[in-house]
């Protein structure tokens, strides 16, 4: 009998033929407009929809210009943008390619039987100042943070309008969902800041927002409740998130899924050491029965045992930017390609370690 990981699973409105997921991971080959590169982009989700059936989740992607301060990361608020995700444009193309590879990239992955999920995203205090300073864009006020749920109920509009198949809201690694989670940097002494109850205001409203806007089963949520990534560190981090993702399963039962990032993670890198009570348990039980994603630091092996235990689906990152056929290798227990880190961030049209990671022989 195969693990778990490699049967159906329903998803919000999706049915998967297996349970490993592309991790969301920025990859800084958009132009410095915030638009995708084609050809390489639409390459890039392609090549990792190679078995029918596999659930991708897009690059972290701004829901607006004003939410960023980072370059060569793809945006998903402007008419170009959106056209680019759902449909190539010839004239913004290198000659070098030929025009068989003028697919649209969410289109594409639905040809190929797969599905694709658009991570929207807000830096907050992430951004880098000189990049904001040069783009116009002051750091958020305490008052324009009212306009927020708005501005990503439309970029989830947007996704859909684009092709994709649902989006997951970004409140990770520090990231500004996450700055109004943790006690770490949030110090606000309005409605948003203070008490447990207080500092989850902010992302239950915005994902009342978005499921309002593109409704509960194309609706999606990230944690990492261990990660200190960008001085977020939680002396307890057990209260807020128990909290956070009780209100988001009583308020949204038909949510799409939790995704959720194990202990062992920091950043994009693994931890040397992680503390006995740093686990993720207690946000299971509190999920039970619903859809979980999990991710960080997973290998063949621990996958298997992780989907058997507890159905979860496996979000794999590093693994699956060398291995684009990695449903596959973890099927037949094929070698992996070993992964570039040098090459992970080549900031825009950079193929190398990015489209050019060969698959395993058939």
């Amino acid at each position: 009998m195969s693990s778990k990981l490699f049967q159906l699973i329903k998803v919000g409105k999706m049915t998967l033929q297996n349970r490993v997921v592309l991790a969301p991971m920025s990859r800084m080959r958009a132009s410095k407009a915030h638009v995708p590169h084609l050809p390489i982009e639409n390459d890039y989700y392609v090549q990792r929809a190679h078995t029918p059936g596999t659930f991708l989740v897009s690059e972290a992607t701004f829901i607006a210009a004003k939410a960023g301060g980072m370059d060569h990361a793809p945006g998903i608020w402007s008419d170009e943008q959106i056209e680019v995700w759902k449909q190539a444009r010839i004239h913004v193309l290198p000659p070098v390619f030929p025009l068989s590879k003028f697919h649209q990239i969410t289109d594409a992955v639905h040809e190929k039987g797969c599905f694709i999920y658009c991570q929207l995203w807000a830096l907050g205090r992430a951004g880098i100042p000189e990049i904001l300073d040069r783009e116009g864009f002051p750091y958020v006020s305490a008052g324009q943070i009212k306009e927020y749920p708005g501005i990503y109920a439309q970029a989830a509009l947007n996704a859909v309008k684009a092709g994709f198949d649902g989006v997951e809201i970004n409140g990770a690694l520090g990231h500004l969902m996450d700055q109004f989670t943790r006690d770490a940097a949030n110090t606000r002494t309005d409605e948003y800041g203070g008490s447990v109850k207080n500092r989850a205001r902010f992302p239950l409203e915005v994902v009342e927002a978005v499921v309002k806007a593109v409704g509960a089963e194309r609706t999606a949520y990230r944690i990492s409740p261990w990660n200190g990534w960008q001085d977020m560190n939680m002396k307890e981090p057990k209260p807020t998130f128990a909290h956070l993702v009780s209100q988001i399963k009583s308020r949204h039962p038909d949510l799409a899924y939790l995704h959720i990032i194990e202990p062992r993670i920091f950043g994009n890198f693994d931890r040397e050491t992680v503390g006995a009570d740093e686990e993720n348990d207690f946000i299971r039980a509190i999920w039970a029965l619903k859809t979980l994603i999990a991710a960080g630091g997973y290998n063949r092996q621990t996958a298997m045992e992780a989907a058997d235990k507890s159905s979860d689906l496996i979000a794999f990152g590093r693994h699956f930017v060398s291995n684009p056929d990695l449903v596959l290798r973890l099927q037949k227990d094929v070698p992996l390609n070993p992964y570039k880190r040098e090459l992970f961030y080549l900031a825009d049209y950079h193929p190398e370690g990015y489209t050019d990671y060969p698959f395993a022989e058939a």
